[in-house]
């Protein structure tokens, strides 16, 4: 409890102070999230972009029930698993709810492993504008033939845009090609302009949860197994026979794909399961990497717990 009291100190409510946990997958992050909720008057708000789906609450490992019962959480299974979020659509809710938190004099707590969402929230945003309905359904036509071709349209159109992204990066080949259909500026020349705070008035108090990769791994591997016992195959049989797209973002969450892959028969359940694992390590592993580099970066305080925070 000392840890948790060192980073409510920070947190005054009456600052318009915003918690976030950060860190990679199986880091500890919720369990410390409901913690300092229930301790503090808290709301629990998530940054995690797989977490936002209906439908896959145990292979995202979200929240439980039983958790949201002791602690209010935001943000959690908002969308259909058909839907296509964006970080802007996120970062929308995500201010409306701090405001929302704040006005009830509660502690806003945002906790989550997706980089971009937090980075965003606490060093701001590119001013690109939201783009219109007709490029989004010109760009998902384009899609419906594969991130691939998408992809080979984007350096058509622009070829500095598709140098930022990986070519099988649906989401961002999509986003590419939907802001330079809908403004004509490359997506590159719109992340040179100054970025654009959404909470100016704020405090942002950063804890980063970095734990050694071994570490880190062993706990990946247990949970993956625990994911499993809760019915983990059950959601993804959910969701194949529901006809989601593989291009749907909810489909490319760590363990979905390789358990559809054994779902429709191309390879057995334990190849499906060490790959999963597998996949999810080399995941933890980018965010890891992504935190130490980025955190310190951002305008924020950071609440280094123990030897959490490191410097390599």
């Amino acid at each position: 409890m000392q840890k948790n009291r060192r980073v409510i100190e920070s947190a005054d409510v009456n600052s318009r102070t915003v918690v976030v946990i950060a860190g990679p997958t199986a880091s500890g992050k919720s369990g410390l999230a409901l913690e300092l909720a229930v301790e503090n008057n808290g709301v629990v708000i998530n940054a995690d972009a797989m977490q936002v789906y209906k439908g896959v609450s145990i292979i995202t490992a979200a929240p439980t029930e039983e958790d949201k019962k002791k602690a209010e959480h935001q943000l959690y299974e908002m969308f259909e698993p058909e839907h296509a979020g964006s970080v802007a659509e996120w970062l929308t809710r995500a201010v409306e709810t701090i405001r929302d938190v704040w006005q009830r004099d509660k502690l806003p707590i945002v906790v989550g492993g997706t980089g971009f969402y937090i980075e965003n929230l606490v060093g701001g945003i590119s001013p690109i504008p939201e783009t219109g309905a007709a490029a989004k359904r010109y760009v998902a036509e384009i899609l419906a033939g594969g991130v691939t071709a998408a992809y080979h349209k984007l350096k058509e159109f622009d070829a500095a845009g598709a140098a930022m992204v990986k070519p099988t990066d649906t989401t961002r080949v999509r986003r590419a090609l939907e802001i330079f259909i809908d403004t004509g500026v490359s997506v590159a020349e719109w992340f040179q302009k100054p970025l654009i705070k959404v909470l100016p008035e704020i405090n942002f108090k950063i804890v980063p949860l970095l734990p050694n990769l071994s570490d880190l791994e062993e706990k990946c591997a247990k949970r993956f197994d625990l994911m499993m016992d809760r019915g983990a195959l059950e959601e993804v049989k959910a969701l194949v026979a529901r006809g989601v797209g593989e291009n749907m973002p909810v489909m490319r969450a760590i363990g979905v794909p390789e358990l559809a892959g054994y779902l429709k028969g191309k390879y057995p359940l334990e190849e499906a399961v060490a790959a999963a694992k597998l996949h999810t390590r080399q995941y933890a592993k980018r965010q890891l990497t992504w935190f130490r580099n980025r955190l310190k970066k951002l305008p924020a305080e950071i609440i280094a717990l123990d030897e959490n925070f490191r410097e390599k």
